[in-house]
């Protein structure tokens, strides 16, 4: 067990990968597990070859597992993965989005392309949509701990989403630009970021607190 930490300051702490490369994904991940003594690296930060996984599942969860199974495999370090399924209340089930939330008719778009084709969607259908995100996560401690979840506490609150995109940029979260909060009214760019994300934080902190009372 010792292998997974080490010491910094007196304090005990685990150096975790995060399978991601998207820089706003990361800072929102440390925020969330702040205090709990994780220390959360990207894969950016290993400055090693990251290898493409297929996101070939059918819900968020597979999805997380697959990419945590092979970021292990490559790297052999603790380390999670999340990922998302994006779902709107006015659309059938063909019509939903799901875990290709970025990829559309085959084509990964760019941030600036996402918030189009959203807005357009919403358009649609009266200038809004309601909407949520379920969300998952995968933790491969080491080949024998896994550790799985897309418990209702990972989800987002509902949201509004609107045709009309905010004039705020944030690079890699392209549709809270046309999200709005259902409680206050206001983009979500409007509001402090922790307001924004605090279901999903305290979602993502509980599930580490029960895998870390495990170790």
């Amino acid at each position: 067990m010792m292998n997974w930490f080490w010491k910094n300051d007196s304090n005990r702490q685990m150096r975790v990968l995060y399978g991601t490369t998207n820089p706003a994904k990361l800072y929102s991940m440390r925020q969330a597990v702040s205090g709990l003594g994780l220390e959360i690296i990207g894969l950016r930060e290993l400055n090693l070859p990251i290898p493409q996984v297929e996101e070939s599942g059918k819900d968020p969860l597979i999805n997380a597992e697959l990419k945590a199974r092979a970021y292990y495999e490559a790297f052999h370090l603790p380390v999670f993965s999340c990922d998302s399924g994006l779902y709107f209340e006015e659309l059938a089930d063909s019509e939903q989005p799901g875990t290709h939330v970025r990829r559309v008719n085959g084509k990964e778009l760019t941030d600036e392309e996402m918030t189009a084709h959203y807005a357009g969607l919403a358009r649609l259908h009266g200038g809004r949509l309601t909407g949520y995100y379920r969300n998952a996560i995968c933790f491969v401690l080491d080949g024998e701990h896994i550790f799985r979840s897309m418990d209702q506490s990972l989800s987002t609150e509902k949201f509004i989403l609107s045709d009309t995109p905010h004039e705020r940029k944030v690079k890699g979260f392209p549709l809270d630009r046309l999200s709005i909060d259902i409680k206050t009214g206001k983009y979500y760019y409007d509001m402090p970021e922790y307001e924004v994300a605090q279901s999903t934080f305290e979602g993502t902190r509980k599930f580490f607190e029960k895998v870390l009372v495990t170790l």
